[in-house]
């Protein structure tokens, strides 16, 4: 696997641009403005990746194309549900892709995030079922913020309160990470016994 690994603040940039661009756009005009400059940004952000790295993450495809379809649904019919329902949607399936993954046997951990780990099978498990559980819990909290919240409040709640939550939550699995970590000496001889785990 021959990919050319961006800068960090790149990486940053092309995840979270998008979402300022949404934020400011939200507050200057209103959710409509803001949900078409957040599809532009949105495809902005998948072009300089592939044109950095000629490479774009599996995780940041599905979710300019869901954006993309209910963005447009959004502007069509100029309802505002269909973006606010978008993360529901995203988390949903990202928890049924990697919860459906451990019911075949699979782990789809690294392919959905784009990084290669060298785990032992159960530390593939513990962390793909862990990540399955926090995206089904951030789809249950984003239904519960756009019904029962204000339009300003949802979008403040998904620039500034789902990133700190993923990254705290991604933090907190590298105790995880390490004690599972196998060593590349070793891993070839683990392989045998990891043939029930996709690692990407």
């Amino acid at each position: 696997m021959d990919k050319t690994q961006p800068h960090p603040l790149f990486k940053l940039a092309t995840e979270l641009g998008p979402l300022l661009v949404f934020f400011i756009a939200n507050a200057k005009y209103h959710l409509f403005v803001a949900t078409g400059a957040f599809m532009v940004a949105i495809v902005a952000a998948m072009i300089a990746s592939y044109v950095v790295t000629r490479h774009v993450p599996i995780m940041a495809l599905v979710t300019g194309a869901i954006v993309l379809v209910f963005g447009t649904l959004t502007l069509v019919l100029h309802d505002e549900t269909f973006i606010k329902v978008k993360p529901t949607i995203i988390y949903g399936l990202f928890a049924a892709v990697l919860g459906g993954g451990l019911f075949f046997g699979r782990s789809f951990i690294a392919i959905m995030f784009d990084q290669v780990f060298n785990l032992r099978p159960q530390g593939w498990r513990i962390l793909t079922m862990r990540w399955a559980l926090f995206f089904a819990g951030m789809a249950v909290l984003n239904e519960l913020v756009w019904r029962t919240q204000t339009t300003d409040f949802w979008v403040n709640f998904k620039v500034f309160g789902v990133t700190p939550l993923t990254m705290i939550f991604a933090i907190a699995q590298m105790p995880l990470t390490k004690r599972y970590h196998l060593e590349p000496a070793s891993l070839e001889a683990s392989e045998a016994d990891a043939g029930d785990v996709r690692k990407g």
